[in-house]
């Protein structure tokens, strides 16, 4: 296996690791006690935060539309990744994204450009977020999650595998209208969000359900077409409250006691 190609303008804080294979271009800034694995390829102006994992084949900073365009070198589109990421192995992340603090991916999860993604953040194997969207905190995505441009998922909001948010009305065509997820709701497996839905604070859709009108806070849906069946709170888990699930749920979450 070939050795690592770190080009002479990389900034490389103190005991990083970097693999064989692994390709390093100019203005690139790896914070201290990161680890970069086999053939990673992180391209130039990515910043990647202190004590971070970028697994083996992964690609940082992949090229925008314009690279195809013969556009190349008009305009750079940086990436910056916060402390503490670990991005596992196949991940690609375009470039033109801010994204914060203990961010995780599965495997081979896709990042858009211009996505904005904020602190404590999870995105699982095989998980599509497409550019222009925004991840609040503690955000969760399940596995093989589809995210379409222009989407917002308020602070600790839970997608859970095989969920699909859509952005057109009437495809294919430009009028994308991104959904919109507030605080704490929970999206079931194989549920589908169709555009420029809201989903209040609080809700519940439940597994397989198609939203085609916005859900109001604090109620759950199910169905196709998905139709209110009660408050959350009146739900129960083996007889017991459990919702809002905030009240009863801690794992990984900030208020963990």
């Amino acid at each position: 296996m070939e050795a690592a190609a770190v080009s002479k303008k990389a900034t490389i804080g103190k005991d990083v690791t970097i693999k064989q294979g692994a390709i390093i271009e100019d203005n690139v800034v790896i914070g201290d006690g990161s680890y970069i694995d086999y053939r990673a390829i992180i391209k130039k102006n990515v910043t990647i935060g202190k004590n971070s994992f970028i697994g083996a084949d992964c690609i940082l900073g992949e090229f925008l539309s314009d690279f195809f365009q013969g556009k190349a070198n008009v305009e750079d589109h940086p990436l910056t990744i916060g402390d503490n990421a670990i991005i596992r192995g196949g991940t690609i992340i375009y470039g033109e994204t801010q994204i914060g603090d203990f961010f995780q991916t599965g495997h081979r999860a896709t990042i858009r450009e211009r996505a904005t993604i904020r602190n404590n953040v999870s995105v699982g194997t095989l998980s599509d977020v497409q550019g222009q969207c925004i991840l609040g905190n503690y955000v969760r995505l399940h596995s093989n999650v589809f995210i379409a441009q222009k989407t917002i998922l308020h602070d600790f909001v839970w997608i859970f595998p095989h969920v699909v948010i859509t952005n057109d009305q009437t495809p294919p065509s430009d009028n994308e209208q991104g959904a919109e997820v507030f605080e704490y709701a929970v999206v079931c497996a194989g549920s589908v969000i169709l555009p420029g839905k809201k989903i209040g604070k609080d809700t519940l859709v439940g597994a397989g359900s198609i939203v085609t009108k916005d859900v109001a806070e604090g109620m759950a849906v199910v169905g196709n077409p998905a139709k209110v069946i009660c408050p959350v709170v009146d739900i129960k888990a083996d007889g017991k409250d459990h919702y809002p699930w905030r009240d009863y749920f801690d794992r990984g979450m900030p208020w963990k006691k």
